[in-house]
């Protein structure tokens, strides 16, 4: 595997960990909020619908192409996380409340799309970085 090559692997397994971690950190909040055990039992029944949909969302999106980027990525992963999560939900018997809905919608957008905002200065400046070590060589 030649440098480039990892280093884009790498990008892509931190971009999946990252909306991992983003959808977990979801339902620690909300689980604290409802003042609902942190149990790992309690957590992984809140999350598994979530983060089922998170990984069809990365299917639908193909993110591992451009996972770092706002759209199409982030808007199909965070659309599909949040649909087929509720969906998950509501045929494993819990809750889809209105407001969870909502609330679920906008935290995860904020969340899934949000960190994608906030890496794009910085993909931009190793994009360019990485273009000018690599002309500088040649």
């Amino acid at each position: 595997m030649t440098g480039r090559a990892r280093r884009e692997s790498g990008a892509i397994a931190a971009a999946a960990v990252i909306d991992a971690v983003l959808v977990i950190a979801f339902v620690l909040i909300g689980r604290r909020s409802h003042a609902e055990g942190l149990d790992v039992v309690g957590i992984a029944g809140t999350a598994w619908p979530f983060l089922v949909a998170l990984a069809a969302g990365w299917l639908a999106a193909m993110a591992w192409r451009r996972p770092f980027a706002v759209w199409p990525t982030g808007v199909v992963v965070w659309a599909v996380t949040v649909t087929g999560g509720m969906l998950l939900r509501l045929v494993s018997g819990q809750g889809t409340a209105v407001a969870f809905v909502i609330v679920a919608t906008v935290t995860l957008a904020l969340f899934l799309i949000g960190w994608r905002l906030v890496a794009l200065p910085v993909g931009r400046r190793l994009r360019i970085a990485n273009r000018a070590s690599t002309s500088s060589a040649t």
